[in-house]
């Protein structure tokens, strides 16, 4: 796309004195960038290529071409980067403006501070309340209380009709319309759904409080109704910036096209290429379409990347391409050649995780910590198996936002199902899960435990939970619940089921379980994909005897590291790539390369989304600054006797081969063997392999 370059216009009669050598700090494209004119400004910023510094430094610039620091607002998504490019505006600017009297921060805290202002045009007096996640989801449970629903069928909890009403606000769609696309399940309640949601705003209005969507919405609406106030914000505001643009969402992208006005003054920074955040209600076409809601704007890239080698790149420029809709562009490195990325196919998912263990210590040994490196994958689930090994190997890992896959309140649920049905004498797990039961509390799960336990212990389980001195102990509201409940431990108790662990997951899974998640999770889908993980791994297992001995015996490791009291100097990173978007690290090893997990199958019903799932493979690859290893296993493990051949991803089968492969393949033939080759280059293997970047890929099995 065509660059077009502006001359900054600044006030009559003024001439910008440049205290700052912008030529000699910024390359030429980030100076093109900082130097554009009045008007709409799209930098495309990419991966490593110091979007940051070009932001700032365009601060900087319009601060000494005469713009006040009240006339500039400064929009980010964190609060650390808020006063991080308000830092180094104050280094660079400081010392001729007052840059505290810049309003730069999240949509959130710019929202909070107008309407402070404002917010007396919507019925709230300026001195209304703002309520935290906490506070709200307190609010709105005694929004459903207020209903008296009936507890025969399974409300959504607070915290999901919370959710609900956020992703309605921000995608700026009605709750029914939510309920219909993404909450299916619910429709049957829609009624009182609607009926809860309608009473909290109400609530809210009438204890003049706010929640953070509020803050948005009110804004917008504050903009879009009262002609006077969006006047006199949009005079005010001579030059609006915004960063990360590519992760706006609809009403965001609404509220800066409200405050910019007929104006216009407008500069947003972002990658279309990473744009990964459709799940939170980032609207790609926001940056994708920018060129047709601001006509004529000027479109200035930063390709000249400053993070990671050639040869990475390489692979990068090579993958991304495939995309279709996007603003093209090649990246180039300002570094220093070096090896190539590395394409590792594995026997299966236990050796992929051999591999990365094996590797991770290597490269600790030649000297590089552990914080400079990090496991990625598409799904948390992916990280089971790695997470097994690392743990027996005491290697000390993190898992960014997140907890360790069997610490996970889900997964410990499940396992106390089958702790219970394996040992019925188990009175913390008989606990755990029955609470789960809808209208099931802590006195009742006592209650419930004492009679089971008088009863004989060489009965079948289900007589016992279908007992009448049990069954009385059960509230009428939770009887219909504990039916299913007892139905369902009856299958996973029988002696027949003990041999397959797998299936017996699955048991519970679909005998109520799934139907819980469903009603007290946001995320309901990524903790079944966690289970069904769990799943494929038990199967493994001859019996539920094994496979819940294995388990123990990595929470007693994880126990043993606890007890301890020590704490690692470092640590190896875990983490999905959404989760690791704006990091990077010296060595990145990017895991389950195949059809179905990366990309997610889930993922790739039309070409938007293979086309987002193609730009997270991007940003993963685009972490790395020095070695990139690319892995997948061939087949999974056995599960009932049978191997399932794996499909390398669609990511890898599109790069180029042969002279012109992006990577070199590395062969595994010995990884018993203490030291593995580096990654890249041609090498000799362990029984004679090869790395030789012209050898042909094998077909998965072969």
């Amino acid at each position: 796309m065509a660059t077009r370059t502006y001359t900054l216009k600044v006030p009559q009669g003024t001439k910008p004195s440049l205290r700052i050598d912008y030529a000699g700090l910024l390359n030429e494209e980030q100076l093109r960038a900082v130097e554009a004119g009045d008007g709409p400004a799209l930098v495309i910023a990419g991966a490593g290529s110091g979007k940051t510094r070009t932001l700032t430094f365009r601060v900087a610039r319009l601060l000494e071409s005469g713009v006040p620091p009240e006339g500039i607002l400064l929009l980010t998504f964190t609060n650390k980067a808020a006063r991080e490019m308000t830092r180094r505006v104050e280094e660079l600017a400081g010392g001729f403006v007052d840059v505290r009297k810049l309003l730069g921060g999240t949509f959130h805290h710019a929202a909070h501070t107008l309407l402070r202002q404002f917010a007396h045009n919507l019925g709230f007096s300026q001195s209304f309340t703002v309520l935290d996640r906490e506070d709200a989801r307190d609010l709105m449970a005694s929004c459903v209380a207020e209903r008296k629903i009936s507890r025969e069928r399974r409300f959504p909890r607070a915290e999901v009709v919370l959710d609900l009403v956020s992703t309605a606000i921000n995608l700026q769609r009605s709750l029914s319309q939510v309920l219909v696309e993404d909450r299916p399940q619910f429709l049957p309640l829609a009624e009182e759904v609607l009926a809860v949601a309608v009473r909290f705003q109400q609530r809210k209005l009438q204890m003049n409080l706010m929640d953070f969507d509020d803050l948005l919405l009110h804004l917008k609406r504050l903009l879009a109704e009262h002609e006077a106030v969006r006047t006199q914000l949009v005079e005010r505001f001579q030059c609006v910036l915004v960063d990360e643009y590519q992760d706006t969402n609809r009403l965001q992208g609404d509220l800066v096209d409200l405050l910019v006005g007929e104006r216009k003054n407008l500069t947003v920074v972002g990658d279309d290429c990473q744009s990964i955040y459709s799940f939170r209600g980032a609207d790609f076409t926001n940056i994708i379409d920018f060129p047709q809601r601001y006509p004529g704007c000027g479109v200035y890239p930063l390709t000249r990347n400053y993070r990671s080698t050639p040869e990475i790149l390489q692979l990068a420029n090579a993958s991304i391409a495939f995309n279709q809709r996007q603003f093209t562009k090649k990246l180039t490195a300002e570094r220093a050649s070096s090896a190539k990325p590395v394409l590792v196919p594995t026997k299966d998912v236990d050796e992929q995780a051999a591999f990365v263990a094996q590797r991770v210590l290597e490269l600790r040994d030649e000297g590089t910590p552990l914080e400079e490196m990090a496991v990625l994958y598409r799904a948390h689930s992916h990280s089971m198996e790695l997470q097994l090994e690392l743990t027996k190997r005491g290697i000390p890992f993190r898992v960014r936002s997140g907890v360790r896959f069997f610490e996970q309140a889900h997964i410990k649920d499940v396992l106390a199902h089958l702790r219970f049905a394996s040992h019925p004498g188990d009175e913390l797990a008989f606990k755990r899960v029955v609470k789960l039961v809808n209208g099931v509390g802590q006195a009742t799960a006592e209650s419930l435990w004492t009679a089971l336990a008088a009863l004989p212990p060489e009965q079948p389980l289900h007589e016992r939970l279908g007992h009448p001195d049990v069954r009385r102990h059960v509230p009428r509201r939770a009887s219909s619940g504990f039916t299913r409940f007892t139905a369902m431990m009856a299958r996973v108790n029988r002696p027949e089921s003990t041999r397959t662990p797998g299936q017996l997951i699955e048991d519970i899974l679909t005998g109520g379980y799934s139907e819980y998640l469903r009603a007290e999770f946001t995320a309901e889908e990524r903790r079944e994909d966690d289970i069904r993980q769990l799943a494929e791994y038990a199967g493994r297992f001859e019996d539920l005897a094994r496979f819940l001995s294995e388990i123990a015996l990595v929470s007693e490791f994880s126990a043993e590291d606890a007890i301890s009291g020590e704490e690692p100097d470092e640590f190896l990173t875990l983490s999905t790539v959404h989760q690791a978007k704006g990091l990077e690290w010296k060595a990145v090893f990017v895991i389950w390369l195949v059809e179905g997990r990366f990309p997610m199958i889930t993922a790739i019903r039309n070409p938007e989304e293979e086309e987002e799932e193609r730009r997270l493979f991007y940003v993963a690859v685009t972490r790395a600054k020095d070695e990139l290893a690319l892995i997948y296993p061939l087949t999974t493990n056995p599960q009932d006797g049978a191997r399932i051949i794996l499909r390398q991803s669609r990511f890898i089968e599109e790069l180029p081969v042969g002279d012109d492969a992006p990577y070199d393949r590395l062969i595994l033939e010995a990884l018993e063997t203490p030291m593995l080759p580096r990654m890249g280059g041609e090498k000799a293997l362990p029984g004679g392999g090869s790395t030789g970047p012209s050898e042909p890929e094998p077909e998965p099995g072969d």
